[in-house]
């Protein structure tokens, strides 16, 4: 008998740490954000894309793993040619745009379009005209952009 109770004991035990250490790794505050919400805070894009573009984080840390932003720029803008370390799941959310990879054919992303950039993949956006564009981004690695000088795009 008090091998069943110390069984029992120590099972329960291990439920209670377990429930605790659950509760603490998803200890994270939902949440919702409009892409015209007053609450984002924009901040500037790497110096090569302009001023006109703005990042806004929405969740994580740029500098980390996993890290959500909104991107926007202006109707009628050039995004130029450029990489990144991480690969992109994205989702248009305002505006046209319309995007080529290298070695692949252009597409146009119209709003609720999903498109996924591959780590390392060369490409080239451009807002169209009418309403800017807010794209949501998703990086998998550390927010980075590595601009490609447009004698190499030849």
């Amino acid at each position: 008998m008090f091998k069943i109770d110390n069984l029992i004991v120590i099972t329960l035990i291990t439920m209670v740490f377990s429930t605790f250490s659950f509760a603490e790794e998803n200890s994270a505050v939902a949440l919702a954000y409009k892409h015209d919400s007053s609450e984002l805070q924009w901040g500037p894009c790497p110096a090569f894309l302009g001023k006109e573009c703005k990042i806004a984080v929405l969740q994580g840390d740029p500098a980390k793993k996993n890290t959500d932003v909104f991107f926007k720029v202006p109707a009628e803008y050039d995004i130029p040619y450029h990489w990144h370390t991480s690969a992109e799941r994205m989702v248009l959310v305002s505006g046209t745009m319309t995007v080529k990879y290298d070695n692949q054919n252009e597409e146009v992303l119209t709003t609720g379009t999903y498109a996924y950039g591959p780590s390392k993949h060369p490409h080239r956006a451009y807002c169209e005209k009418g309403e800017s564009c807010v794209l949501f981004i998703a990086f998998e690695e550390p927010i980075d952009a590595f601009e490609i000088m447009k004698s190499t795009q030849d």
